[in-house]
């Protein structure tokens, strides 16, 4: 029993936390144990373990007598994400620059280019974790343990706003990473050049971002607002 109670508790975690960041638990939603724990099939030990970790992660939050609520996403957390994005990411690109395994980051370019069909979550899933994983890998190229933690970190939270972002964005497949020249700079230990063209993405990926959540009519019926309140 010692050892498949924690075993449990991480599946449901891990479920609970993949749902959240891909929307498929929206964010607003108030959430409680026995909603969950009939939802998913699992016991309530095992979810409420998981939803105190998810507190933790700031990805869920206490609702006193009435259980849980998934963070809502403000305009504000837009804009700190990618403050913060913009201050370590070019960063690491030039620190990672000569030193990053560049086949690594061409299979998930590959992935990226292969896009994502609208409206299929699976395949929109597939697209921003093959995402995910280009940043991440430049991140832990820079030998800096806590530097590649932050931003992984961050990257949780941009897959969540992408996926709100990706549903709201209307007509054919809008929406296509193509790192080839952040490789290439990569590739020739060109640090200067990396940190500009990542810089560059990074707002291409805010200006896509904001354009599908202000324009989008689906977003009055969503958690979004300007601020924390």
């Amino acid at each position: 029993m010692g050892v498949t109670i924690p075993l449990l508790t991480e599946r449901a975690y891990d479920r609970l936390r993949r749902d959240i960041i891909t929307c498929v638990i929206q964010p607003g939603s108030e959430i409680s144990e026995s909603q969950l724990s009939t939802q998913y099939k699992m016991g309530k030990a095992a979810v409420r373990v998981a939803l105190t970790k998810l507190a933790h992660d700031g990805l869920v939050r206490a609702i006193p007598r009435r259980g849980y609520m998934v963070m809502p996403v403000t305009l504000k957390d837009i804009h700190d994400v990618f403050e913060l994005r913009l201050m370590l990411e070019p960063a690491a690109a030039r620190m990672a620059a000569g030193k990053v395994n560049t086949q690594r980051l061409r299979t998930y370019d590959e992935a990226c280019r292969a896009g994502y069909e609208p409206g299929d979550a699976k395949s929109t899933a597939r697209f921003l974790e093959a995402n995910k994983a280009f940043h991440i890998t430049i991140a832990e190229a820079t030998d800096n343990a806590r530097l590649a933690g932050a931003i992984e970190h961050l990257h949780d939270e941009m897959t969540r706003l992408l996926h709100l972002g990706l549903a709201l964005r209307k007509g054919p497949q809008q929406m296509l990473h193509d790192h080839k020249t952040l490789v290439k700079a990569l590739s020739r230990g060109d640090g200067e050049t990396a940190e500009r063209i990542c810089r560059d993405q990074i707002e291409s990926a805010r200006n896509m971002l904001l354009s599908a959540i202000l324009t989008s009519r689906s977003v009055l019926n969503l958690a979004i607002t300007a601020d924390g309140a």
